[in-house]
This record gives structure tokens, sequence and C-alpha cells, in this order.
């Protein structure tokens, strides 16, 4: 059975592909060239298991070739995230809706068996009406990346229909952890933590009050294995650390960590920002036998680690 990982060179998808080659999956990554993953390439290309497809997402030639003789799809590509999803809603539909689309009319005719979606937790559900979030909780997203996210869903769920191609959803929540971009402007706990290595002022949203729901890679991963061999009813899980921590307990653990203060700047709060968004697991602990084993705590330290040592070899260079 080969498996391709549509986004393999990014942060979720190289822990995905480290995961499936551990346990002997023949694996094809499709991604456009990166330089920045050399690493990974290096690992990956020992393994006669893997192969290397580069290319655009958008492009009709390039995914049917990444797509023939693969069974099994991780769609884990997206050009926009939330804090710039708003700015540009043309091209969020452009790119990561009818991209979307055109790769299932391409899946259908490649025999794919089944695809499996990284979804949003954190923004498909809009403003909660309780907490925590379960999988049939209202969905009105107050952005655009949530409502694409959620759109997809939907036409995942219209080309099982209409051509018997199964999916599988995962609205997960906010991802942290190794390898993860430290200086974008996405991810909270990357970025503070970027930041706070740097001596650099940590910029907040509002008055640091916001609620998010952060889970390590290392436990989304496991969560991609378990609904990939998952033969059950359920399409759509939750998957998460069941916690809430507010901005501001975020910057107090990195202190912690850290074991020194660091300086914080408050700015005007975005109206894209939910105020408190915690899942709820309960159907993937059920049907998955999936639960976090991560703690916050320990995570932060593994990421911290990891940084601080890709910090020291970028000034050796």
């Amino acid at each position: 059975m080969r498996i391709l990982v549509l986004g393999g060179k990014g942060f979720v998808g190289s822990h995905l592909i480290d995961a499936l080659l551990s346990e002997g999956a023949e694996v094809r990554c499709f991604d456009r060239p990166d330089p920045a993953r050399i690493a990974e390439l290096l690992r990956w290309n020992s393994a006669d298991s893997f192969e290397l497809h580069e290319g655009d997402f958008l492009n009709e030639g390039d995914l049917r070739k990444a797509l023939s003789g693969c069974e099994i799809c991780f769609h884990l590509i997206s050009t926009t995230v939330p804090g710039n999803s708003n700015d540009d809603p043309v091209f969020d539909i452009q790119t990561n809706l009818a991209g979307t689309v055109r790769f299932l009319e391409l899946a259908v005719e490649a025999r794919i068996k089944k695809v499996i979606f990284i979804s949003s937790g954190g923004t498909v559900y809009g403003i909660p009406k309780k907490i925590p979030i379960s999988e049939d909780h209202p969905t009105n997203p107050i952005c655009s990346y949530g409502i694409t996210k959620l759109a997809i869903e939907k036409y995942l769920n219209l080309f099982y229909h209409l051509y018997g191609l199964e999916y599988r959803v995962l609205r997960v929540s906010n991802l942290y952890g190794e390898r993860q971009r430290f200086r974008s402007s996405q991810g909270a706990v990357a970025v503070f933590l970027g930041k706070a290595i740097r001596n650099e002022p940590i910029e907040v949203w509002g008055d640091g009050s916001v609620i998010r729901d952060y889970l390590h890679v290392s436990d989304a991963v496991r969560a991609l294995i378990k609904v990939m061999n998952y033969e059950g009813e359920t399409r759509i899980f939750n998957i998460g650390s069941g916690e809430g921590k507010s901005l501001n307990e975020v910057i107090e653990a990195i202190e912690a960590i850290l074991g020194r203060k660091v300086d914080k700047k408050f700015l005007a709060g975005r109206k894209f920002d939910v105020p408190v968004n915690i899942l709820s697991t309960k159907l993937a602990e059920e049907e998955l036998e999936w639960k976090p084993t991560v703690g916050f705590e320990e995570g932060l330290k593994r990421f911290a680690n990891w940084m601080l040592e890709s910090v020291f070899l970028e000034k050796e260079r």
C-alpha cells in the first residue's frame, strides 16, 4: 500500500512521514521545493520505501503524477492561516477550496481509496455556545480559513456520496512542537517561544485572556495514524488536548522553562479571535482509542530544547 502525503515537508507532514516510514509503509511525499527541509529529505531518501514528488498543488499535471499508484492520501496543504485568510478571501477560496475540489476529482480518477484531511478545530466552530466543544456543535466560523476548511469537509462528504471516495476529517486544535516555524506569524506557542529565546518582546493580541487548546504535534500524528487504520462509520473527529490555556498562561509557562521574565507588548484584539476554544475528544477516545499523552509543560520543554539548538545552529552559520 502506497501512501501519499500532500504537504509532506511541512511541520505536521514531516512528522507524519517519519511515523509512516517507521511502520514500514510505502510513502510518497508531495510538496513544493524547499531547501530548508533538506535534513528531512536526506533522512527519508535513505529509505527504499520513500518517494519524493515536487510540484504545485494547483498544477493538475503535478498532482496527477503524485496520485498515481497510491491508495491513501493525507491532505495537509493550506495556503493561508487564520490570521491572513480574511485579508483576501478570494485567494483562500481559489487556492484551498477550488484547489481541493480539483484534487478530489483527480483522486477519484486515480482510484484513491481514502482521503484523510486536517481541518481546523480552532476555527470551524466559531464562538462556542458550550465548552468543551463536541463534533455536533454548530459550525459558524468567523474567519475565511474556517469557512474554507468547513466547505472542504462538505465536499469530501459530497464525493463520498457521489463516487464512494472514503474520507476522514480530523479537526485539530492549536498544534505546536519541533520543526514548527517560529519566525512566522502563525502559532502562538512557536511565535512566543521564538521571540522569548531571541530576547525580543512578545506581542499579544488583546489582554492575553484568549484561551486555546494546545496539542503537541506527536499526539496529532498518532491520531492521523489511528484514523488511517480506522474502519468505523464516524468520519469527523476532534483532536485536541481537552484543556485550555490563556495566552498569559502560555507566556508564564515559557518564563518558567527559560527561568526568566520576558518582555510583553499588548496590542488591540483581533475580530477573528474567539474568546475560548477547548475541544472535546471523547469521540476520538471511544472510536479511535486515542487520547493525548504529552502534557503542555513536557511538550513545551521538548519544543524549547529543539528551538534553542536551531537558534544556536543559525548563529554558528
